[in-house]
C-alpha cells in the first residue's frame, strides 16, 4: 500500500530534506522512523527539496509498505522516535499511481523577515534578519513583477540541476506585521534557492540600492551574475503543496498568518 504523510520540521536541526551520508537529513530520520514503526525499510519521495536550515510548515511525501498499521501507527508511532524538532503531522492512504512531487500542482512557500537593529534573540534560527529599514511600499510594487511564467534564470542557483528555469508564479506578495515582513510565494514549481535569491534581490528594492524598474530588469536578464546575493536560509518556510481534490488528502496548507 502506499501512505502519504504531512510533515513538520525546524530546519536548522538538518542538513536539508535529502539524505545525507551522516544521517543529517530530514529525509533519515523519519525513514529510520517508519522503519521502527514497519520493520521494514521504506524510501520516502517529496513534494520538494529543501535546503540546509530551511523548515517546513507543512512539507508532503509518500512511501511504499508491505505492512499494515492503522494509520495512527504512522503517526503517533513514527513520533515517537523522531526528535522534538520533526513531526509526522498526518498520514493518509493513497492510489497507487498517486506520487508527492509528480502529482502536485504547486508548492507554497513564506519568508519572514525580522526587520530592526538587533536581531531577535528568541527567534534565532527561525527568521531572517535585516538590521536598516526596509520601504515595504517599495517591496510591494516590485513582486508582481514575478507574477506568470518566467525563464527565472536570474534567480536560479549555478548548481541548480533542474531541466529547465521556466516556471508560473500564482503569488508573490509582501507584507508586514509590526516587525516582520511576510514574503509570500506560490508556483508550479521552485528552482534551487530560487525564494531566497528573490527575497535577497526584493530586499535590495527596499533599502533603495536598486529600483522597481531595476528589479525588473533583473528578472529580463536571465543572468544570475547581475542579481544581488543569496539571502539566508533561517526565515524561510515550506508552507504547502497543492493536490487536486480527487486524492482526498487533508489539508495541505499552514503559514504564518
Amino acid at each position: 500500500m502506499k501512505i502519504a504523510i504531512g510533515i513538520e520540521y525546524h530546519g536548522a536541526y538538518f542538513q536539508g530534506w535529502q539524505s545525507q551520508p551522516n544521517a543529517l537529513g530530514v529525509q533519515d530520520a523519519i525513514e529510520s522512523a517508519i522503519a521502527a514503526v514497519g520493520g521494514e525499510k521504506v524510501r520516502l519521495h517529496a513534494a520538494g527539496r529543501t535546503d540546509s536550515g530551511v523548515h517546513a510548515l507543512m512539507q508532503v511525501a509518500h512511501f511504499e509498505t508491505s505492512v499494515l498499521r492503522p494509520l495512527s501507527a504512522w503517526v503517533r508511532g513514527t513520533n515517537a522516535h523522531l526528535p522534538a524538532w520533526v513531526r509526522v503531522l498526518w498520514a493518509a492512504e493513497v492510489a497507487n499511481d498517486f506520487h508527492a512531487r509528480f502529482s502536485a500542482r504547486a508548492r507554497s512557500y513564506q519568508y519572514v523577515l525580522y526587520n530592526h537593529a538587533v536581531a531577535p534573540a528568541s527567534q534565532h534560527g527561525r527568521v531572517g534578519w535585516y538590521h536598516r529599514p526596509l520601504r515595504l511600499e517599495a517591496m510591494q510594487q516590485a513582486v508582481p513583477v514575478l507574477l506568470g511564467e518566467h525563464d527565472f534564470s536570474a534567480f536560479r542557483a549555478s548548481e541548480c540541476q533542474a531541466s529547465t528555469p521556466v516556471r508560473t508564479m500564482h503569488r508573490a506578495d509582501v507584507r508586514q506585521h509590526g516587525r516582520y515582513i511576510i514574503f509570500s510565494f506560490q508556483a508550479n514549481a521552485f528552482l534551487q534557492h530560487q525564494i531566497r535569491n528573490m527575497v535577497g534581490a526584493l530586499v535590495y528594492v527596499g533599502q533603495g540600492k536598486i529600483s522597481v524598474a531595476e528589479f525588473a530588469d533583473l528578472l529580463q536578464q536571465q543572468d544570475r551574475r547581475l542579481s544581488p546575493p543569496t539571502f539566508m536560509p533561517d526565515g524561510l518556510y515550506f508552507t504547502g503543496v497543492d493536490y487536486d481534490a480527487s486524492w482526498q488528502l487533508p489539508p495541505c496548507e499552514a503559514c504564518w498568518d
